[in-house]
C-alpha cells in the first residue's frame, strides 16, 4: 500500500498480528500443535496437509506484508507536495532499500492471497458437494468438485504472484493490478457460496427426515452460521478492494487520489480479511469444548493419583505387618463359621457361574415363554429391530421360542405388518445421505491418502 497513510498500514499491522496471535492459541488449545505434524493420526493424507499448510501459511505472509509497509510507512511518514498539499511520502523519495522492499512484500501478499483463494475454493466445492450428494458411498476424492478444486488452486496460486510480477515496474500498477486480480476471483468465489447458503436449512431439514443424529445436526448448523457471519465479511474484503483496484488501473483516478475514501476502503478490506479467516481457522479446527473439559480432569485425576500413590508409600511398610495379622484372624473366624453354619442347598447356578433357568426366571415353575406365538397379528407388539439393510423390506425373522410345557416352536420367517414396514422406510430414508454427512468434522479432514 504505497500510497495510503501510516495509519492504515499500522491497522493492518496490529489486526493480523491479532490473528496471528489467535491462531497461536486456537491451535494450541485444540490439540498442543499436533495438527502441524506431517504425520497427524490416519486421516493425515495429501489433502489435508495442502490444506493444512496453505492456510497456515498465509498467515504468516499477510502479517509480514503489513508489519514491512509501517514500518516503513512510518519512517517517511508525511511531506509537502507543491500544489498538492501534505500527502504520504511517494515510493520515488524512499531510499532504494526501501523501494527493493516494495516488490518482496506484494509478493508476500499476492501469495497469501491465492493460498486464501484455495482455502475459499475448497470449502466451496465441499460444500457443494455435500449438499448435492445423491448416494451414501459417493466419494468426495473422485468427484467433479475435487478435480475443480485442484484446477482452481493450482491457478489461484500461480496467477497472482505473476500478475505481481509483470507489473512490477511501476508500483501504483502493481498494486492496483494485484488487488483487482485478488479481489476479483474472491469476489467470484463468495457470489458462488450465496447459493449453498441458501439451500442449506432445506438440505439440513432433509436430514432431520432421514433420521441423521442431532449432534450431526447441531454442527452442520453452527457451521452454517459461521459461514453465513463469514461470507458478509469477505464481502467487506473483496468490494473495497474491486473499488480502489478498478479506480488504479484507470489513466484518470478518482478515489486513490484522495486521502479519506482511500484509507476508508483499506481499513475496512483489513478487517473483513482478518475476521474471515479467522473464522476460516474456527471451521478448520474446531474445537471440542467438552473433550477438552474432560482431558483437563482426567489429567487433574491422574495427579491426584500420583500424589496419593507417593504418599501411600510412605506408610506401607509401617502398616504391612498389621495388615498380614489382621487378614489371618479374618481368615480364621470365617473358617470357623463355615464350618459351624454350612448346610447343603440346591444349586442354582450353572457350570460357568451364570444362574439357572429357574432361577434366572424366577422360580422352579418353569420358563416364562410368550403367551401366544410371534405371527403377524402380533409383530406390532414388539419392538422389531432388525438390521434392515440385509433384511428383505417385507419380513423378519422369528426366533425358536421354548413354550411352557417344555416344547421348542421352531422360528419362521413372518411378513411385516403395515406399522413395521413404514417403520422400515423411514430407516431406509437416510441411505442416500453421505457418509461424510455423519463422521465430518472439519472441511480439511476428509480421510486419508488417496490417489488424485
Amino acid at each position: 500500500m504505497s500510497h495510503t497513510t501510516p495509519a492504515v498500514n499500522l491497522v493492518w499491522a496490529l489486526i493480523t498480528v491479532m490473528l496471528g496471535s489467535f491462531l497461536v492459541s486456537h491451535l494450541w488449545s485444540f490439540d498442543r500443535f499436533a495438527c502441524l505434524k506431517w504425520n497427524h493420526g490416519p486421516r493425515s493424507g495429501a489433502f489435508k496437509r495442502v490444506m493444512t499448510y496453505s492456510y497456515l501459511t498465509s498467515v504468516p505472509l499477510i502479517i509480514i506484508y503489513a508489519i514491512g509497509f509501517a514500518i516503513i510507512k512510518y519512517h517517511y511518514g508525511f511531506t509537502v507536495i507543491p500544489g498538492m498539499g501534505i500527502i504520504p511520502t511517494p515510493y520515488e523519495l524512499w531510499s532504494n532499500l526501501a523501494r527493493s522492499a516494495i516488490l518482496p512484500l506484494y509478493l508476500c501478499f499476492s501469495l497469501a492471497w491465492g493460498l486464501e483463494m484455495v482455502t475459499h475454493l475448497e470449502e466451496l466445492c465441499f460444500w457443494l458437494f455435500l449438499v448435492n450428494s445423491e448416494s451414501a458411498r459417493q466419494d468426495w476424492f473422485r468427484s467433479p468438485y475435487f478435480k475443480t478444486w485442484a484446477f482452481g488452486s493450482c491457478v489461484a496460486v500461480l496467477y497472482m504472484p505473476l500478475v505481481t510480477i509483470f507489473t512490477r515496474q511501476d508500483p501504483y500498477k502493481c498494486e492496483a493490478y494485484t488487488f483487482l486480480a485478488g479481489s476479483i476471483g474472491s469476489l467470484s468465489l463468495t457470489i458462488w457460496f450465496l447459493p449453498v447458503l441458501w439451500t442449506f436449512p432445506s438440505f439440513l431439514e432433509d436430514l432431520k427426515h432421514s433420521n441423521v443424529e442431532m449432534n450431526t445436526l447441531v454442527r452442520l448448523t453452527k457451521f452454517h452460521e459461521l459461514n453465513c457471519i463469514r461470507i458478509v465479511f469477505r464481502f467487506l474484503f473483496t468490494i473495497p478492494f474491486v473499488i480502489l483496484g478498478i479506480d488504479g488501473v484507470r489513466p484518470h483516478q478518482h478515489i486513490n487520489d484522495k486521502m479519506l475514501p482511500t484509507d476508508l476502503l483499506a481499513m475496512v478490506a483489513g478487517i473483513g480479511c482478518v475476521v474471515s479467516s479467522g473464522i476460516t481457522l474456527v471451521i478448520f479446527f474446531p474445537r471440542s469444548i467438552e473433550g477438552e473439559m474432560a482431558k483437563k480432569e482426567q489429567a487433574r485425576e491422574r495427579r491426584q493419583q500420583s500424589l496419593l500413590s507417593r504418599q501411600g508409600t510412605t506408610h506401607h511398610s509401617n502398616s504391612q505387618n498389621t495388615h498380614l495379622h489382621s487378614h489371618v484372624t479374618v481368615n480364621r473366624i470365617d473358617a470357623n463359621y463355615s464350618r459351624t453354619h454350612s448346610r447343603p442347598h440346591h444349586n442354582r447356578t450353572s457350570a460357568y457361574g451364570l444362574p439357572s433357568y429357574d432361577a434366572a426366571n424366577g422360580g422352579g415353575d418353569g420358563l416364562h415363554a410368550p403367551s401366544r406365538p410371534m405371527n403377524k397379528e402380533t409383530t406390532d407388539d414388539f419392538n422389531l429391530e432388525p438390521d434392515l439393510k440385509h433384511v428383505a423390506p417385507t419380513m423378519t425373522l422369528q426366533p425358536n421360542r421354548r413354550m411352557r410345557d417344555g416344547d421348542v416352536e421352531l422360528g419362521t420367517v413372518v411378513d411385516l405388518t403395515d406399522v413395521a414396514l413404514e417403520r422400515h422406510k423411514m430407516n431406509l430414508k437416510g441411505a442416500n445421505v453421505n457418509d461424510l454427512v455423519h463422521n465430518w468434522r472439519s472441511p480439511i479432514d476428509l480421510g486419508g491418502d488417496h490417489t488424485w
